[in-house]
C-alpha cells in the first residue's frame, strides 16, 4: 500500500512539476497589451484563445508575400472573429511606432508584435518548429493549443478558411461526440 502511494505521489508530482517548468511567455504587443503563452508538449497554450483555431505567422512590412497576406488575415479576422485568433509577430526589426503607424495605415484588426519585445518566443517557436528565419512562417493551432500544419510562404485566404471551417468543426463534433456518450 505504501509503494502504490509512493508512486502515485510521485507520478503526481513529476505532472505537477512539469506543469509549472513548462516554458511561460507574456507577449508584448504594438498597443501595450500582454499575450500568455504557455507551451505545452505539442503546442501552445494561450488562454486568451481558448476554443479557437490560432493562426501565428512570423512576418516583415518588407516582404512582398507578406504584404499581399495582410488583406486575408484582416479578411478572416473578421468573418471568424469567434474561431480564430490571429497573432503576427514582425521579424524585420520594424521600429513599434512604425509598426503601430503601418497598422494604422493598413487597418490590421488582429494582434501585432515586434521580435524585439519577444525575443524569448521568437526563439523558441525557431528552436521547436526548425524555423530558420524564411518569412512569411505561419504555426496553426487546433482549438486545443496543439500544432497541426506548419507553413512557409504565402498561404492562400481559400487554404486558411478551409483549415479553419475543418479544424473549428472537428471540435464540434468532438463536443457532440462527448454529449452523445454522455447522455447514454
Amino acid at each position: 500500500m505504501l509503494k502504490k502511494l509512493f508512486f502515485t505521489l510521485t507520478i503526481f508530482a513529476t505532472f505537477i512539476f512539469a506543469e509549472t517548468n513548462a516554458p511561460k511567455f507574456e507577449l508584448k504587443d504594438i498597443n501595450g497589451g500582454v499575450t500568455t503563452v504557455i507551451a505545452k508538449e505539442n503546442g501552445l497554450n494561450i488562454p486568451e484563445a481558448k476554443g479557437k483555431v490560432v493562426l501565428i505567422e512570423f512576418w516583415g512590412t518588407h516582404c512582398p508575400p507578406c504584404m499581399f497576406s495582410i488583406p486575408h488575415y484582416i479578411e478572416l479576422t473578421k468573418e471568424n472573429k469567434d474561431k480564430v485568433a490571429m497573432y503576427a509577430i514582425e521579424v524585420q526589426a520594424t521600429p513599434k511606432e512604425a509598426l503601430k503607424e503601418f497598422a494604422k495605415t493598413k487597418g490590421i484588426n488582429y494582434k501585432l508584435f515586434t521580435q524585439k519585445e519577444n525575443m524569448n518566443f521568437v526563439n523558441y517557436i525557431a528552436q521547436r518548429a526548425s524555423w530558420r528565419g524564411s518569412i512569411p512562417f505561419l504555426v496553426i493551432l487546433d482549438t486545443n493549443g496543439d500544432v497541426v500544419d506548419i507553413k512557409t510562404g504565402m498561404v492562400s485566404k481559400e487554404y486558411l478558411q478551409k483549415v479553419i471551417e475543418y479544424l473549428y468543426n472537428k471540435k464540434s463534433a468532438t463536443k457532440s461526440d462527448k454529449n452523445s456518450t454522455t447522455s447514454k
